[in-house]
């Protein structure tokens, strides 16, 4: 074949692709603008099998992270085949152990619907978690651990600034408990957690005690939870600066919303855990599935 008759087949081609100009467009969409996407089901088994997972995945990610803390600390999540129970972790396991067959699920006296394996629950971490899951219908899912800095930024009773466009994430959607009461023992101190956090913010610090964060997942949960313990860490090192005479700038108000309404909603906060869950099935090799 000649070098012009190939030119011209070649020409050819570029314009056939070039005649197609929706198709690709519609691929650029997808790639660009489609791509914060949390997996849906009909089967209510199969998504209990897949809210398990990220649940066990969830809790190797906190130890991966540090963010384990002896007995303390809990994540839940309620059942999508019976929305009135939810599920918990073990008391005394270690996050970096838990794996989806460890998971208790109980109802709404804390009575465990499945064997146990021996395990025991956390009352705290059932008071809270049992409040926030009744009078919070759209909660899902909900982490809270002893962090280092959110447990640290705690003392003060204070929200965080918007320092910087992580720290957007929380406009609006953080709340401050102030009234700590020593160890969650009863019913209502969860009942004064849940009232702090209100009827539709996800995210809450807890005076001298720590950060609770939630979602319509456990990935958005946990998303907004590793990134409240990064923005904690972020307002103790700021204010460090400024009590140095360095002065803060903060984000300004219309700025701020704007990233929230952008960035800081429940698909994108799925997608930002999405990333660390893959990585801890990769190097556990998915021990935490069985």
């Amino acid at each position: 074949m000649s070098t012009t008759s190939t030119t011209v087949q070649e020409t050819r081609q570029v314009l056939a692709k070039a005649e197609q100009p929706e198709e690709s467009a519609l691929e650029v969409v997808d790639l660009i603008e489609r791509i914060h996407v949390i997996p849906t089901f009909t089967d209510k088994y199969l998504e209990r099998k897949w809210a398990k997972e990220q649940m066990a995945g969830a809790f190797r990610v906190l130890a991966k992270l540090g963010h384990n803390d002896g007995a303390g600390g809990h994540i839940s999540l309620r059942d999508p085949v019976r929305p009135d129970c939810f599920w918990i972790n073990p008391y005394a396991v270690h996050f970096g152990m838990i794996t989806v067959g460890d998971l208790i699920l109980v109802n709404e006296a804390g009575k465990p619907l499945i064997p146990t394996k021996g395990h025991k629950i956390n009352k705290a971490g059932f008071m809270i978690h049992s409040v926030l899951h009744r009078s919070r219908p759209d909660v899902n899912a909900a982490v809270h651990t002893h962090s280092r800095y959110g447990r640290a930024w705690s003392v003060f009773g204070r929200p965080i600034e918007m320092l910087n466009q992580d720290c957007c994430y929380f406009y609006n959607d953080l709340s401050v408990y102030e009234g700590f009461g020593g160890v969650v023992q009863g019913q209502d101190e969860g009942e004064n957690i849940a009232r702090a956090l209100g009827p539709l913010k996800k995210n809450v610090i807890l005076q001298n005690h720590g950060i609770l964060s939630c979602g319509g997942t456990v990935g958005e949960a946990m998303g907004y939870f590793l990134a409240l313990e990064q923005a904690c860490e972020a307002q103790l090192l700021a204010e460090a600066a400024a009590a140095n005479g360095i002065p803060k700038k903060l984000v300004g108000d219309k700025e701020a919303r704007f990233t929230k309404e952008s960035v800081g909603n429940p698909a994108v906060m799925y997608m930002q855990f999405k990333p660390e869950y893959e990585m801890i099935l990769k190097e556990s090799r998915g021990d935490f599935l069985e």
